[in-house]
């Protein structure tokens, strides 16, 4: 994501002398290796081989020491988050306890939340202590040593806490003598970390549990097998996919306690899991219908959490980390979200509890309504005035539209057939943004009066742009994907429609790094015999900037929603719409394709798609058909896709 979070409990191996100033114990490394459920890599400066693995709430490391005295460092100082804060205590000479502060997401406070470990080792370390970073002025005459500002207390037996501390914990090692330590983390209590601890790593085989992990995630990454292609396209598609199943993450305990949402009440779930890291104004557009295709019952679980936290907290989330709100990005997520999972039919939830969240997000007063803060000119005036120079007024309308829209569907699947009129005429206002001068969305003021000085080249490479947030008119004009057909009309036809879309792509206006656009390339399947220009746009979009190298995804991964893009556009289809249930279709990349359904969810087994072609010339498709039959639309339903069946393509290197 683009702001630090989490990363709190670091965890660093050195020799000789303790040293506590991080940027002074780091070390440059080789031979790295990394696979799901493993890493590695040999540390030059201190000759330590690292090794870790990992079950769902436990950490396990395992160091390879050289002779001599060696140390194993747990600094609570230094972190990935943008807050300090945690407490350390040395319980005995195998194990540490204690917490740190995590939260704050992008600056935000109030979003705070401690974090509890337990660290146990698998040798009695001979000597310890613990540290503490000072102010400069501030001194105590009972510190053993000095170092800088760090100070040093050999020995210390009680919890030490501020807001940069540590612990050493040091061991006299032969030549190439294993330690290994294991930290059970929790949200809520210490006792809960030691429970995690317990059930899931009750000793320190290294190996088996690097093998559980190992069989796991070739379970969960075998859901799609992909035959043809080169070794980078599989390289690519399978780390995207390991990418997808990383967040959300599970919160709740082996107990099944949990933090409740927006307090430090504790809740408990029985059956499922509890669920937090919700980037939802990412995640929306194409990670939660790819959980639902492939990961259904993870899917039911975060729903399930995200109407947890509206009876917790009295608001669906926004962007929740931790089970805190964060008041991070644009529009009311949670509610495509979860209308996407009702109508792909996964409907094990509380549909009237859900509605009621979604119904009073969507017409709540502006001054009390945390997700939409700007609702009351939303509601009287059909948009968001422009009444600051950047205050992304159109983005929060536009994310407003699409929320509204899938409420109306929503409403109308319930029977509640005047809040279906209502949000749909709500859902459709976006035409009020539309400038025919331009022939683009262009920000509205006030008096209903279009910007005087607008320009829809501003905001480009994240600079700032009155009414758009991370983005520009350009990324954002066509981001009404419940009613491409209305924006096609307001444009003049489908002949503009193409010719802006396409000048979108070929004058550099496209944004494949952040996801207002992101489903552009699949809007040409949206006029009849342009769509080959979705194939040849996905194709030179995968082409271009998903690659096998440390720079191979084209920006912040978003929890996954760069990557879902990867692995849909790799295999044919695309979520253009959520709660839309047809998926636009381009030219998958794979010879062959099994997507292995749930079958406690959906009636087909696995859906096959196979790709006839005699060359990586041939993108263009030419024909399909579904289970022998001709398939003449580039689009297919969800409930298509879930009974199973093959779909072939037959492609061609020429439209």
């Amino acid at each position: 994501v683009g702001c630090p979070e989490l990363g709190t409990i670091l965890l660093m191996p050195t020799t000789g002398k303790v040293e506590a100033d991080i940027t002074k114990y780091g070390s440059a490394y080789e031979n790295e290796s990394a696979a799901p459920g493993y890493y590695s890599n040999f540390l030059s400066k201190y000759k330590i081989k690292t090794e870790a693995t990992a079950s769902q709430r436990v950490g396990l490391s395992r160091f390879v020491f050289p002779e001599g005295k060696s140390n194993i460092l747990i600094n609570l100082g230094d972190a990935l988050t943008n807050e300090v804060g945690g407490s350390i205590d040395i319980v005995n000479e195998t194990e540490v306890e204690g917490w740190r502060m995590t939260g704050s997401f992008c600056y935000n406070d109030g979003s705070e939340r401690p974090v509890f470990f337990v660290a146990k080792f698998s040798k009695p370390f001979k000597s310890s202590g613990v540290w503490k970073q000072m102010p400069e002025m501030q001194a105590e005459a009972s510190w053993s040593a000095t170092s800088g500002k760090i100070k040093y207390y050999e020995g210390y037996t009680a919890p030490m806490a501020g807001d940069k501390v540590g612990a050493w914990l040091s061991f006299d090692t032969k030549n190439n003598e294993e330690v290994l330590v294991k930290i059970g983390v929790s949200y809520v209590s210490i006792d809960n970390a030691r429970e995690n601890l317990k059930t899931e790593m009750p000793g320190f085989d290294f190996d088996k549990i690097h093998s559980q992990a190992k069989e796991l995630w070739t379970k969960a990454l075998s859901r799609i097998e992909v035959e043809g292609g080169t070794d980078d396209q599989k390289t690519i598609f399978y780390t995207s996919l390991y990418h997808i199943n990383l967040h959300p993450n599970v919160i709740s305990d082996v107990n099944g306690q949990y933090p409740k949402m927006e307090s430090y009440d504790i809740g408990q779930v029985k059956g499922r899991e509890r669920y937090t890291v919700f980037s939802l104004w990412d995640t929306y557009r194409n990670v939660h219908p790819f959980m639902s295709l492939v990961y259904p019952k993870q899917q039911l679980d975060m729903v399930n959490s995200l109407i947890d936290m509206y009876k917790e907290s009295d608001w669906l989330p926004k962007w929740e980390l931790n089970s805190k709100e964060t008041h991070v990005m644009e529009g009311d997520p949670s509610i495509p979200v979860i209308v996407d999972t009702y109508f792909r039919g996964l409907r094990d939830f509380d549909h009237e509890m859900a509605y009621e969240a979604m119904y009073k997000s969507a017409t709540a007063a502006g001054k009390n309504n945390k997700l939409r803060p700007d609702n009351d000119d939303y509601l009287s005036k059909g948009y968001v005035p422009l009444l600051e120079e950047f205050d992304n007024s159109v983005s929060h309308a536009l994310e407003y539209y699409i929320a509204d829209w899938n409420l109306a569907q929503f409403a109308k699947a319930l029977d509640k057939k005047d809040d279906y009129s209502r949000f749909l005429n709500q859902s459709l206002r976006y035409k009020e943004y539309f400038d025919k001068e331009f022939n683009m969305i262009r920000p509205k003021l006030a008096d209903g009066t279009f910007l005087p000085t607008f320009d829809p080249k501003q905001g480009e490479n994240f600079a700032p742009s009155p009414g758009f947030h991370e983005g520009n008119a350009w990324q954002y004009t066509l981001y009404v994907p419940h009613d491409i057909n209305g924006m096609k009309k307001l444009m003049g036809g489908n002949k503009t429609f193409v010719n802006t879309l396409q000048k979108i792509f070929d004058d550099k206006h496209f944004d494949m790094a952040n996801e207002p656009d992101i489903n552009y390339p699949y809007l040409f399947n949206y006029v009849k015999g342009q769509e080959w220009r979705t194939q040849r746009q996905v194709r030179e979009l995968i082409n271009t900037y998903y690659k096998n190298s440390p720079d191979g995804i084209p920006g912040n991964d978003d929890c996954g929603t760069l990557s879902t893009w990867a692995v849909f556009s790799m295999i044919g289809i695309y979520p253009v719409c959520p709660g839309n249930m047809d998926f636009a279709i381009t030219s998958p990349i794979f010879d062959k394709v099994t997507i292995h359904l749930d079958a406690d969810y959906y009636s087909g087994k696995k859906l096959v798609i196979n790709a006839e072609k005699s060359g990586t010339e041939d993108i263009y498709i030419e024909k399909m058909s579904r289970n022998g039959k001709a398939w003449n639309s580039y689009f297919m339903s969800h409930q298509e896709i879930t009974k199973g069946g093959t779909f072939n393509f037959d492609l061609k290197s020429k439209p």
